[in-house]
């Protein structure tokens, strides 16, 4: 077998020509690394020399150096952009479980590496340079960040040059026990924290809460995780700071386990709207109080994007007691005036018989009924001004109904069973983070079919259908089809056609 014009241990380190000799762009340097990796791939290693197969061996290893500092770099920049938001994607973890095959594991670990690396920032100059390999990489930014923060930098510097020099992974182990030696502070009381271990949360003015704590490192590294899980941009238009994207993994990491725990039978989804109204406003009245109306949602107010395609909507009535009409009608009664006739009591003088004026009765009362129970001055008002603060605006519930879903059990059911994980195009999260979207809104006759509906995670669901205007179908062979607002990106969830 005819064997390589060049070393193909030099070809992939670049020795020959140099790293950049020939290229101009970044499809040339790909395909260029595609042709040697194809060479080696097809050749039959036996017909090498024992010493080119070495060599071959040890290239690759030096590639696979150079190729997760590359990586690195393009996915941080990948990520800094948002180019992942191109696709519908709401994270570039999410785009390479989709674009590069990955599992989420494997993503994550991707992404893991590149925020590493641009911290440890001289390990990934001797990845760079093939001059260490990926494990003693990952076990020397182990290393580094086990170090006081003052010290991490010089000795990232020397651990990086003993590797390069040859030094080995026991070797490189004793330098590491003896830099923190000299390094470490002093420890006056020997205590680890374990015992400081604290958690609290308060909750002040209108529900919002305070929490803080000493965490021990494994609980911190638990909530870390969770957070990092959780806290991805959503696209171009999430402006939300790191500490508040941090805030809400942690509503989202505890919205999941409840759940997980609470809700089987909604095949986890929690979501339920209180839709609040008063009196007044189921009459078509103004509501007599400024306040109360300013706290209240109005009847028939719509819910958040999407969320009233998949949620229990629970009906609560308000109002308040006016003492005046309160006193006014007791006074009627008692008097005789327009009151329904009572056992053993005569029927109302006129032409009334006794069926009508009860009917004329219970009119009036009803009515009188409404004006107290919504009278801007009225018990409950009395009762909550004595209270002060907040608590002071506290409306009464008069009547809160069942929860209704706007999604049956069974077409839940079914459609999870179909679908198996959200529908979008290259992401798999499963029923457990996922809602039920129509197809064809309600608002525009859509029924709520099996077939007019399918699994959405909230963030394809809520961000990318209800804030940024995509469109799904859900085609007859049961792929489904997501379409940009202005109709430039079409992504299928299976791969197309193969030409005729």
């Amino acid at each position: 077998m005819a064997q390589p014009a060049a070393d193909p241990a030099s070809c992939l380190t670049g020795a020959a020509a140099g790293p950049s000799a020939g290229l101009s762009s970044a499809a040339d340097a790909l395909a260029a690394v595609r042709a040697g990796l194809d060479w080696l791939a097809a050749t039959d290693a036996t017909d090498l020399t024992g010493a080119e197969r070495a060599d071959v061996l040890r290239a690759l290893a030096a590639a696979e150096a150079v190729q997760l500092a590359a990586t690195a770099r393009v996915l941080s920049a990948f990520d800094a952009a948002e180019d992942y938001a191109a696709d519908g994607q709401g994270g570039p973890r999410a785009w390479l479980a989709w674009q590069a095959r990955m599992t989420r594991p494997a993503a994550g670990a991707a992404m893991a590496w590149a925020r590493r690396l641009g911290v440890h920032r001289q390990v990934a100059a001797a990845l760079a340079a093939g001059s260490i390999s990926v494990s003693y990489a990952r076990r020397i930014c182990d290393w580094v960040d086990e170090l006081p923060a003052g010290v991490r930098e010089s000795a990232e510097g020397i651990l990086v040059a003993a590797a390069a020099d040859g030094m080995d992974l026991g070797g490189l182990a004793a330098l590491f026990e003896e830099i923190r030696a000299r390094t470490a502070g002093p420890d006056t009381d020997g205590d680890d924290g374990f015992d400081e271990r604290a958690l609290v949360l308060d909750t002040y003015y209108r529900g919002n809460g305070s929490l803080r704590g000493d965490l021990t490192p494994a609980a911190g590294a638990a909530v870390r995780a969770v957070l990092d899980c959780l806290n991805g941009r959503t696209g171009p238009d999430d402006l939300r700071s790191k500490a508040q994207r941090d805030h809400d993994a942690l509503e989202e990491a505890c919205r999941l386990l409840l759940a997980a725990r609470c809700l089987p039978g909604r095949e986890g989804q929690p979501v339920q709207i209180q839709l609040q109204m008063t009196l007044s406003q189921l009459l078509g009245q103004p509501e007599a109080d400024p306040a109360l109306a300013a706290g209240i949602a109005a009847a028939g107010v719509p819910a958040p994007p999407g969320a009233d395609c998949d949620a229990s909507i629970v009906p609560i009535v308000t109002g308040s007691i006016d003492t005046g009409v309160l006193a006014r009608l007791a006074a009627a009664r008692y008097s005789g005036a327009a009151g329904p006739a009572g056992p053993g009591e005569a029927a109302p003088a006129g032409d009334l018989t006794l069926a009508r004026a009860r009917r004329a009765a219970a009119g009036l009362i009803i009515a009188d009924a409404v004006r107290l129970l919504s009278g801007p001055g009225g018990l409950a008002a009395r009762l909550r001004s004595q209270l002060g603060g907040p608590a002071a605006s506290i409306s009464l519930p008069l009547d809160i109904g069942a929860a209704i879903d706007t999604i049956p059990v069974h077409i839940r059911r079914a459609v999870t069973r179909r679908d198996h994980h959200c529908r979008f195009p290259g992401c798999d999260q499963p029923p457990v983070r996922c809602h039920v979207h129509h197809l064809r809104p309600r608002a525009d006759g859509g029924a709520t079919t099996v077939t007019n509906c399918l699994l959405l995670c909230s963030f394809h669901h809520l961000i990318v259908v209800h804030q940024w205007g995509w469109t799904l179908l859900l085609n007859p062979d049961g792929t489904t089809t997501a379409t940009s607002p202005d109709g430039r990106r079409v992504l299928h969830s299976h791969a197309p056609p193969t030409a005729a």
